[in-house]
This record gives C-alpha cells, sequence and structure tokens, in this order.
C-alpha cells in the first residue's frame, strides 16, 4: 500500500511514498536547491493531509450503509471474501514488483503518458459518482430530468445476452461533464487540486462500494497489508522506486509551501489513497455492524474512526521524530483493530462482532429469486 511521504519536485509527485525528509528527496533528484518548509507551513500540510483522508472514510462509510442495500447495478458493491483478503497482499506485492521491473526496462515517460489516459478515464467516472447525491439535491426542480439508457447486446432472437446496459439521466450528464473539466485540467497541467480531487473521488467510491464480509476478512486483508507495506518500505527500495516514477492521482497531497508560492507550490506533504481506503472499508464494516445492532448506537464506528485519527497522527509524529520513511499501515493497523476490539471485550459483544457477516447482493438476489419459487 501507498505511504506517507514529504518531497519536493517540480512536477506533481506520484504515488503516496514512506514518509521522507524534504531535502533528501531534493539530494535524490539531484536538484541543487533545498527547501526548509516553514513549522506552520508543515502543520497546514499534514493538518490538511488528515482532513482530506477522514472525509472519504466518513462519507463512505455512511454511504456503504445504503449501498449494501442497493438494487442500482451501478451502486452495488463488491464483496471481499476472506479468500480475497488473504491473496490480496501477494496480488498486490506482484504488481508493484511488477511495475518496478517496467520503469527499470521502458521508458517512464511513454509508461506515465498511458497511466495518465487510463486514469483520465476512471477518475471522471470516480468523480461523476461521488457528486451524483449533491446533484439530486441542488438540481433545479423545474427544469426536466430525462432518462436515458446505454445498452449494448450480444447476439439475437432468445439468444441475446447483454454486455452493457447503463441507465442515467441529465443530472448524470452534467456531473459527468463538471468531472471532464476537472480530468481536462488534471492531464494538462497535473495540479495538485485536480490530482486531490480525482484522488478523494477514487478514496470516497473505494470505501463505499468496497465491502468487507465480516470482521475476520478485514483483519486478514489489514494483517497481510501491514506485513506487505512493512516489507516493501524497510526491506527494498522497490515502493519508493515506483512511487517517484510513477504519475497517477493515487494519492492526497498538500503543498508545505502554500504559504509562500500559493497555488503554484511544488514542495509537498502527501499520503496514498491505500492509507485511506484499507482501513476505510474496515471503519465502514464496523459502522454496519453497528446498524445491525438496531439499538441507534455508532460506538464501533467513532471507535475505529477516532482509532484511524490517532494511529495517523502518530504517523506523523514518528516520521518528524525518527526522520525516517515511515509505512503508515505500520501504526494505522494495530490502532483500527486493536481499539474497536477492546471495546467489543469490555462491552461483552467481542463474539457478536466476530459473528457479523454481510452477504454479497448477488448471492442474495439469487436467495430472493429462489424464494419466490418456491
Amino acid at each position: 500500500m501507498a505511504d506517507m511521504e514529504q518531497g519536493s519536485s517540480a512536477a506533481l509527485p506520484t504515488e503516496g511514498t514512506p514518509l521522507q525528509d524534504a531535502n533528501d528527496t531534493d539530494a535524490l533528484n539531484g536538484t541543487a536547491a533545498k527547501f526548509v518548509a516553514t513549522a506552520e507551513g508543515t502543520a497546514l500540510a499534514y493538518g490538511s493531509l488528515v482532513l482530506m483522508a477522514l472525509l472519504p472514510i466518513f462519507f463512505g462509510a455512511l454511504r456503504s450503509v445504503s449501498s449494501s442495500k442497493s438494487k442500482n447495478s451501478s451502486d452495488m458493491p463488491e464483496t471481499i471474501t476472506s479468500r480475497d483478503a488473504a491473496r490480496f497482499p501477494i496480488i498486490a506485492s506482484c504488481t508493484l514488483f511488477g511495475l518496478y521491473l517496467f520503469f527499470k526496462i521502458f521508458s517512464q515517460e511513454y509508461i506515465n503518458l498511458l497511466l495518465s489516459m487510463y486514469f483520465f478515464v476512471l477518475g471522471i467516472l470516480a468523480l461523476s459518482h461521488t457528486m451524483s447525491p449533491f446533484m439530486n439535491r441542488v438540481f433545479p426542480a423545474n427544469l426536466s430530468n430525462k432518462q436515458y439508457q446505454l445498452l449494448f447486446t450480444q447476439g439475437s432472437g432468445e439468444g441475446k445476452e447483454e454486455i452493457v446496459n447503463y441507465e442515467f439521466d441529465t443530472k448524470d450528464l452534467i456531473c459527468l461533464g463538471i468531472s471532464s473539466v476537472v480530468g481536462v485540467w488534471y492531464v494538462l497541467k497535473k495540479h495538485w487540486v485536480a490530482n486531490n480531487l480525482f484522488g478523494l473521488a477514487f478514496a470516497l467510491n473505494g470505501v463505499e462500494l468496497l465491502h468487507l464480509n465480516n470482521v475476520s476478512t478485514g483483519c486478514i486483508l489489514l494483517g497481510g497489508l501491514f506485513v506487505y507495506d512493512v516489507f516493501w518500505v524497510f526491506g527494498t527500495n522497490v515502493m519508493v522506486t515506483v512511487a517517484k516514477s510513477f504519475e497517477a492521482p493515487i494519492k492526497l497531497v498538500f503543498p508545505q509551501d502554500l504559504l509562500e508560492r500559493g497555488l503554484d507550490a511544488s514542495n509537498f506533504a502527501m499520503l496514498g489513497l491505500g492509507d485511506v481506503v484499507i482501513p476505510g472499508i474496515f471503519i465502514a464494516l464496523l459502522l454496519r455492524f453497528d446498524v445491525s445492532l438496531k439499538n441507534n448506537s455508532r460506538t464501533y464506528f467513532y471507535t475505529s474512526f477516532f482509532a484511524y485519527i490517532f494511529g495517523l497522527g502518530f504517523t506523523i509524529f514518528i516520521m518528524h521524530t525518527f526522520k525516517h520513511a515511515q509505512p503508515a499501515l505500520l501504526y494505522l493497523v494495530p490502532a483500527c483493530i486493536g481499539f474497536p476490539v477492546v471495546v467489543a471485550l469490555v462491552k461483552g459483544e467481542l463474539t457478536e462482532m466476530f459473528r457479523y457477516e454481510e452477504s454479497s447482493p448477488e448471492l442474495e438476489a439469487e436467495k430472493t429469486e429462489s424464494d419466490k419459487d418456491k
């Protein structure tokens, strides 16, 4: 997973990497100038990063409750099972090392051009989906909201098969238009504000639409990525190398020199989206567990949410104390799992927490159909 970093670069930094001193990054990049961030600039940058990390977790978790009941195919969540969770660190490691080899063998410029186009499309769709609930509230009632359908089929007659069946309306088209403007801005300028808009959209959609099926699966996923993060940050230079070569909106960034240079600032602190989404989907699961208890309490959600704040703050503290790269999941995973487990032990609900199970929407739909047939 991506981690936090403090760096300086003329261009927008790439994928989140371990926390690193700004002057060390300058030396690695071969730049002559050394920027020393002011205390105010550092506090503003890291305070903004923490806030940007909390927003998609909080609102994504809330939206995950409604998406779990949605019948719309575009809003249906993807359920992660224990088998998926166990394989994920291995797949992530292979992907990371594959990218490392790619950047060593092929031209970085052409690879990043392809990645820019890929994330341009994904970013527009993610940002459009993120804006949709807001557009539903502000869309004028006196304007016509026409319905559209995009349908692709294969074959004919009884053998006709639907490939794509997507329904949308005028409000969705407006969201898509606004998102496209942001996408063009990002592709042309690689501006950090456009990067953050896409990054926040990716994070919120991830927390909303990626569902863990139970707490045990969450522990397996977070535990596996804990080992993954520590190994690739402390054991090798692979993650740092890929992160410095990879240009895509898969991190949140905020300039430490904003007060001195305004929107043209170029010395960034950054947080990888993995450090937002992975703990975020576990926090969202605990919110849905709270809802299942039907006692109008959000104890486990707020406990894990504040545990995330504590873990992220502790990561920043350790980085500044030891002046060394830090994998954020090293501190976030024990906090996000440990705090809710302790609360469950105190309340006598630990067994009930680990017995809580969610099934995928597809399985629920099949069960409903079979019940109707009976």
